[in-house]
């Protein structure tokens, strides 16, 4: 997502923003930077951030994280969250097990656990070409 015609300066898309698209029929957010799934607190509404303006929007599940993330094993986490989405594994199943094989070889939860998904949890549904 970005924004259409901004200078460089005003290149930043807000969660306002996001919670007016039009995301129905999306399956999967997923968020693999640092921070993702902080939000502000808005008095009678809670935690307002990004993950809450993609579910607004019509995403089934976000993916994100709540810490900075290293770099190398978020991308080893992120290729086995796919893998295991598509041997058809549900939406946080699939991040589960990730986790739990990242565990295997970074056993402190600084690098396996700063992710969550929120959302449906089905498996993803294959588009029939």
């Amino acid at each position: 997502i970005s924004p259409s015609q901004a200078p460089p300066e005003r290149a930043l898309v807000t969660a306002l923003e996001l919670a007016g698209l039009n995301l129905w029929g999306t399956q999967l957010v997923v968020l693999s930077a640092c921070d993702t799934g902080r939000g502000d607190v808005k008095v009678g509404q809670g935690v307002y951030g990004l993950r809450r303006a993609f579910l607004v929007a019509g995403a089934e599940t976000v993916v994100m994280s709540l810490w900075k993330v290293n770099d190398a094993t978020t991308r080893d986490l992120m290729e086995a969250y796919y893998y295991n989405l598509l041997a058809g594994q549900g939406r946080a199943t699939a991040l589960r097990e990730a986790m739990r094989e990242l565990r295997r070889t970074q056993p402190h939860p600084h690098y396996w656990a700063p992710f969550i998904a929120m959302g449906r949890e089905t498996p993803l549904r294959q588009r029939v070409r």
